[in-house]
């Protein structure tokens, strides 16, 4: 009888790629999915661990899965978190059965079936991202594309590079074969992630390959929308601003990890951006594609930051007026640079700013959504809000999954999750757009 299995998966799209790419090897091998943990032989917790909420989260859902394992289950821990702390973790939560690193996922299902015990973390790093089969769930239309794995930056805050290990891209070809699979499971959207999408291909090909791999996606049927995630902005280069101008599958939109603008910080940080190339950055953006929608992050509270460097990065936020922008406040991370600095600020000082910073974005979020009434925009469906009086949620190409606004409105037919229609923006609100569907392009 074939094992079933349960994945939980926490944290970012990269652990979400991830465990689609375990599902796809233990059905390979005859395991089958379960719909729920009480269904499953063998429980499978995929963590993250990049700041302390993460982890916080992580290690209550491991608990909860201890909580559900019984006699008759294994209990699996993988991830982030695992890579990082499993002999802590090891210690700590004995009714785990096995713990593995971001590097064992294709040795996991060997593992898994042949009822091994003991840990097996700190796996072979491939040189190349290789190929890999994914597995979809029912309905899904929208997935991400991890083109690389690892990072070679090295900023203070941040333990990716450790966990995940060196910038490793994928070929162009593997790429490109893995989103015709995805093309052909259904997916209409796709998101390019990595931990630096610019940085793309400098290892394998000596230097950045993302427009040349844009250009090559574009060419996939089936494929409507193309998104970019996590662009550096010194990665932004006339080159790839003219691809995505040329090709009409790639969404005006990209998101941008900034995390700060005042100098000190960003060179506390260990950025390669100054205050003044990011502002260079959005503008030569703006100038070139004036419905460009921004998507960045802000890291507040970072040591040694400044009462001046804060009202810097509030004049910049007022300035900019980026559609979106999510902040959070430092977190100390143990095994980075950080971690030994000086001047660390406190958690209220912190938390304070980032409520300041985040009611001023909200302002400027509901100005710019105001600005869309009476306009019309292509939105792609997520879900029904009521399906008899045909209300819908959806997103427009300006808004990634999860993340960003929404759009509810009335449709003029049944849609399914993934069609494409076009709507007129009646109303507006802080982080959302109301409207009436005209008219759509096409069901799935």
């Amino acid at each position: 009888m074939s094992k079933k299995i349960f994945i939980d998966t926490l944290g970012c799209a990269k652990n979400e790629y991830d465990s689609q790419n375990l599902a796809a090897q233990l059905l390979e091998r005859g395991c089958g999915l379960a719909d729920s943990p009480e269904e499953a032989d063998i429980l499978i917790v995929n963590t993250c661990g990049f700041i302390e909420a993460a982890k916080v989260e992580s290690i209550e859902h491991i608990f909860s899965m201890a909580a559900l394992k019984g006699e008759s289950k294994k209990l699996v821990v993988t991830g982030c978190l695992s890579e990082r702390y499993h002999e802590d973790l090891s210690k700590e939560i004995p009714e785990v059965d096995l713990f593995t690193g971001v590097n064992d996922y294709d040795d996991l299902p060997g593992l898994l079936l042949a009822e091994s015990t003991g840990d097996k973390v700190q796996g072979e790093v491939e040189d190349v991202l290789p190929y890999r089969k994914r597995v979809f769930p029912e309905g899904t239309y929208t997935a991400s594309l991890k083109i690389a794995e690892g990072c070679n930056n090295t900023c203070a805050f941040c333990a990716i590079p450790k966990i995940r290990g060196p910038y490793r891209s994928k070929r162009i070809e593997d790429c490109v074969r893995e989103a015709e699979d995805m093309a052909a499971a259904g997916v209409r959207e796709l998101v390019v992630i990595a931990q630096d999408t610019s940085y793309y291909g400098k290892d394998l090909y000596g230097k950045a390959m993302l427009p040349e791999l844009l250009h090559e996606l574009c060419k996939v049927d089936g494929i409507r929308w193309i998104r970019l995630m996590y662009v550096y902005d010194d990665g932004i280069t006339d080159e790839l601003i003219e691809t995505m101008k040329q090709e009409d599958k790639i969404c005006n939109y990209i998101d941008i990890p900034i995390q700060h603008v005042a100098d000190p910080v960003l060179k506390g940080m260990r950025r390669k951006s100054t205050g003044d190339s990011i502002r260079k950055t959005i503008a030569k953006l703006r100038k070139e594609i004036p419905d460009i929608h921004i998507r960045t992050t802000i890291l507040v509270g970072f040591p040694g930051e400044t009462e001046e460097d804060f009202n810097e990065l509030l004049d910049f936020v007022e300035e900019t007026r980026i559609p979106r922008l999510g902040a959070f406040a430092f977190s100390d991370e143990e095994g980075t640079l950080s971690y030994r600095m000086a001047g660390k600020l406190d958690e209220e000082t912190k938390n304070e700013r980032v409520e300041v910073l985040m009611r001023l974005q909200s302002g400027i979020s509901d100005s710019l959504n105001e600005e869309k009434i009476g306009k019309t925009y292509e939105v792609m469906v997520d879900e029904a809000v009521d399906e008899e009086a045909c209300r819908y949620l959806g997103r427009t190409r300006y808004d990634a999954p999860e993340i960003d606004d929404a759009v509810e409105f009335t449709g003029t037919t049944s849609h399914q999750p993934g069609d494409i229609v076009f709507v007129n923006v009646t109303d507006s609100s802080e982080y959302d757009l109301y409207g009436e569907e005209v008219s759509h392009e096409f069901t799935k």
